[in-house]
C-alpha cells in the first residue's frame, strides 16, 4: 500500500502538531547519524522547539561546535551557496512546479491540436479556430511531415541497401559459377567398346564370308520403296544353282 502525500501546511491542531514534532524530529536525528555514518561526514542538528526547554543537538554539544567552528571558517560566499531557508526552499518548489506546468501544458496543446488535425482529414471544417489556433495546428503539422519524411528516408536508405545486397551476392554467385566451369576438367574421348563374341570356328567362317561377300558385290540390285528407304537384294542370274548358302540346308 503506498503511503498518502502529505500536504506541507501549517497543523493548525496543538495536539497533533505536538505528535507530528515528535516523530518527525526521531526521524531526523536518525537521518543524521545514517548520513554521517554511511558517507562518513561531519554532521550536525541543533533542534529548538516551544516543547522543551532547552535544544536537543547531535551527535553532542562538543561536536556540535567543532562542525560549527568549521563552518564559519569558510568563505562567506561557500557559506551561503548551498544554504537553504524556508522562504529560498518554497521558491525553489514554485519554480519546480512552474517549469513542470508549462511542459504539460505544452504536451496538452499539441494534442488538442493534433486531435484538430485528425478531425480535419475526416472533413471536419476549421471556421471557429482563431488565429492562435491556426499558428499552432500548423506547427503540429509540420512536425507531423517532418517525421513523416524522415521515416520515408529511412526506408530508401534500407531499400537501397538491400538491393545493393543483393547484386553483390548475384555477382559473387556469377563470379562462383565461372569458377566452377573452369575447374571442371573437359570430357575424355572415349573409344568404343569392342565386345568379342565366343563364336565357333564354322560360324566364324561364315561371317567372315558373308562380310567378304557383301563388300565384293558390286551390282546388287536396288529396289525403292519411296523416301529413299531401300532395300538391297544380291543380283541372280541365270545359274540360279550358284552356290550362294555353302551349308547343307541350302543344296
Amino acid at each position: 500500500m503506498t503511503r498518502k502525500k502529505v500536504k506541507l501546511a501549517f497543523i493548525t491542531n496543538d495536539s497533533a502538531r505536538k505528535a507530528t514534532f515528535k516523530k518527525r524530529k526521531k526521524g531526523l536525528m536518525k537521518k543524521v547519524s545514517e548520513l554521517s555514518t554511511l558517507c562518513g561526514i561531519d554532521a550536525c542538528a541543533i533542534i529548538y522547539s516551544p516543547y522543551d526547554t532547552s535544544p536537543e543537538v547531535w551527535p553532542n554539544t562538543m561536536g556540535a561546535q567543532r562542525v560549527l567552528a568549521e563552518f564559519k571558517r569558510m568563505p562567506e560566499m561557500e557559506q551561503s551557496k548551498k544554504m537553504v531557508n524556508q522562504e529560498s526552499f518554497i521558491r525553489q518548489r514554485i519554480a519546480k512546479a512552474s517549469e513542470q506546468l508549462k511542459k504539460q501544458s505544452k504536451e496538452n496543446r499539441e494534442k488538442e491540436m493534433t486531435e484538430v488535425m485528425y478531425q480535419g482529414l475526416t472533413g471536419k471544417g476549421l471556421q471557429n479556430l482563431n488565429l492562435g489556433d491556426l499558428n499552432d495546428l500548423g506547427w503540429v503539422i509540420d512536425q507531423n511531415l517532418k517525421e513523416v519524411y524522415k521515416r520515408i528516408e529511412a526506408v530508401k536508405k534500407g531499400a537501397s541497401t538491400s538491393s545493393s545486397s543483393s547484386v553483390a551476392a548475384a555477382a559473387a554467385a556469377a563470379v562462383a559459377a565461372a569458377a566452377a566451369s573452369q575447374a571442371v576438367p573437359p570430357p575424355m574421348e572415349q573409344k568404343p567398346a569392342v565386345v568379342e563374341l565366343g563364336l565357333d570356328p564354322m560360324q566364324r567362317t561364315q561371317t567372315e564370308w558373308f562380310t567378304d561377300w557383301m563388300n565384293s558385290n558390286t551390282s546388287d540390285q536396288h529396289i525403292g520403296y519411296g523416301h529413299a528407304d531401300e532395300m538391297i537384294l544380291p543380283n541372280f542370274n541365270d545359274n540360279h544353282n550358284a552356290n550362294v548358302w555353302p551349308n547343307n540346308f541350302y543344296p
